[in-house]
């Protein structure tokens, strides 16, 4: 993509600016950039996790103190290994590497209790009551193909029962 501001250099900055409730999206080459006064930043926008825990266990008393806490006891995964790769090898490893995970959380978000949104799922009592009424149905349906009308009869009750009034 070519710099919108000067049109030879290729753009390396997007910069997305609103004014008087408009968003406009400028597309610039480093030079224009530094004109606008906007600057790049010493890290890419994809630094990999992997590069950051290896930094991290470059700091001396950090690195030896999670190498010395062993692995995981359910797994087997080794923090040293969690550094290299970048993903834990099981939930357990949480617990095993908890104080550790913690400073890490930390030093990545900038506290390592959440704060933000929280996803909230659909009412999970309505879905099991959508599951319990399909199932009851179908026992309706084979009771009355079987003829057993005293239970077909239970059932549709208790269908009446469960479902919501209209």
């Amino acid at each position: 993509m070519v710099c919108e501001n000067c049109g030879s250099a290729d753009a390396v900055m997007h910069l997305t600016q609103i004014v008087d409730n408009e968003m406009k999206s400028l597309h610039l080459c480093e030079k224009c950039a530094a004109e606008k006064g906007v600057e790049g930043t010493a890290t890419p926008e994809n630094f990999p996790l992997t590069d950051f825990l290896a930094q991290l266990g470059k700091e001396g008393s950090a690195g030896t103190a999670l190498q010395r806490t062993g692995s995981c006891s359910f797994c087997g995964l080794t923090f040293k290994e969690f550094r290299e790769v970048g993903r834990l090898g099981c939930p357990h490893c949480w617990t095993s590497f908890e104080g550790h995970l913690r400073s890490l959380v930390r030093r990545i978000h900038g506290s390592a209790q959440h704060v933000g949104k929280v996803y909230l799922s659909p009412d999970p009592s309505v879905s099991e009551r959508e599951k319990r009424l399909e199932g009851l149905r179908r026992k309706l349906k084979r009771a009355v193909e079987m003829e057993d009308f005293e239970r077909a009869a239970e059932l549709r009750d208790e269908i009446r029962d469960m479902e919501p009034a209209t």
